[in-house]
């Protein structure tokens, strides 16, 4: 229950998301839950994560304790990926999955990255995607995704006023992503 988001803009990448759990009806806001952050840094990359409020934790535990964390690109984002969903299951009990339908089991977790190297998004399934303009992933990113597109070719918004925005409308609309919002932003590489 989250809304998350990235923007590539001008030589600047952005990544965004908001600050609201939820279990069930009930809502636990920023006010009240100090590490209320749903994104990591991890290396020179930042992580916005959908799902279960433990992945943060989870995620947190496995980067701190792994060198071989690479998410340069989609090929080093995937192997990295895969490395985490076998640790998903054997050091964190992610539970496998019950719809026989899905041809892959699913790490049951979206998340966005953004890095000097671009913006890319990671799937339940594992399939990597290098964004060139902006991507949102939640509950609400449908509302993210809409003042994305209507606003990007705004000369006067920058990549973090962007997904700022994406976020705020996502909290406006969808009644599982509140506000503050979180957002950090970082030069590309040349």
């Amino acid at each position: 229950m989250t809304s998350i988001a990235v923007v590539k803009k001008d030589g600047v990448v952005a990544i965004a998301s908001d600050t609201l759990t939820k279990w069930g009806s009930a809502k636990e806001s920023a006010t009240y839950i100090a590490n209320h952050e749903k994104i990591l840094k991890v290396g020179e990359s930042y992580i916005a994560i959908t799902g279960s409020a433990t992945f943060k934790s989870i995620l947190r535990d496995y980067f701190s304790g792994n060198n071989d964390v690479r998410l340069n690109n989609p090929a080093d984002i995937f192997r990295t990926w895969n490395r985490l969903h076998a640790a998903l299951k054997d050091r964190y009990f992610l539970l496998p999955e019950e719809d026989k339908e899905d041809a892959l089991e699913s790490s049951r977790l979206d998340v966005l990255i953004a890095n000097t190297h671009g913006i890319f998004g990671v799937s339940g399934h594992r399939t990597v995607q290098e964004f060139s303009r902006f991507y949102a992933y939640g509950t609400g990113s449908d509302y993210a995704l809409g003042a994305l597109y209507a606003t990007y070719d705004d000369p006067l918004r920058d990549a973090a006023s962007l997904a700022k925005l994406a976020i705020e409308a996502a909290a406006e609309f969808d009644d599982c992503s509140g506000l503050p919002l979180n957002c950090f932003t970082l030069p590309l590489a040349k």
